[in-house]
């Protein structure tokens, strides 16, 4: 089974480096594991810096064109890269690596086509509760 850990990037050179390190490199049930980075107008090398610490693979858009079409783009070289499995993840290291083990297992075991992760946004400090964003009441109706 082969596992790609998608990173959409925004100008994240300079955490990319932490975030790839904190990747795992091998996952009980998983064959391959790869990283993608998406880089999404970047103006800060983060191609580059991918290249450096040996991502496997790498989108580039020339413009910056949101996080929405940086998620496209990678799940597309994703499959075209012959994934089975997929994790998103963030470039600034606010998930922790560790966790994707955790996070897989239910579809290696066959349990689960999908799984999506929570970081806890409602009890995190850092976001405020507003009906604008996904801990707000507006969210829960």
């Amino acid at each position: 089974m082969k596992l790609v850990i998608q990173i959409p990037c925004y100008n994240e050179g300079d955490h990319l480096p932490e975030t790839v390190a904190a990747l795992p490199r091998t996952i009980d049930g998983m064959d391959v594991i790869e990283f993608l980075v998406i880089d999404d107008g970047s103006k800060d090398g983060t191609s580059e810096v991918a290249r450096q610490l040996g991502v496997h693979h790498i989108v580039r858009h020339r413009t910056n064109r949101g996080l929405a079409a940086a998620f496209r783009s990678g799940l597309d070289r994703a499959l075209r890269e012959g994934a089975d499995i997929i994790v998103n993840t963030d470039a600034d290291n606010q998930y922790n690596g560790r966790d994707i083990a955790a996070l897989v297992a239910p579809i290696v075991r066959g349990e689960a086509d999908i799984v999506v992760g929570d970081r806890g946004v409602r009890d995190n400090q850092h976001f405020a509760p507003s009906s604008e964003d996904c801990s707000g009441s507006a969210a829960r109706r």
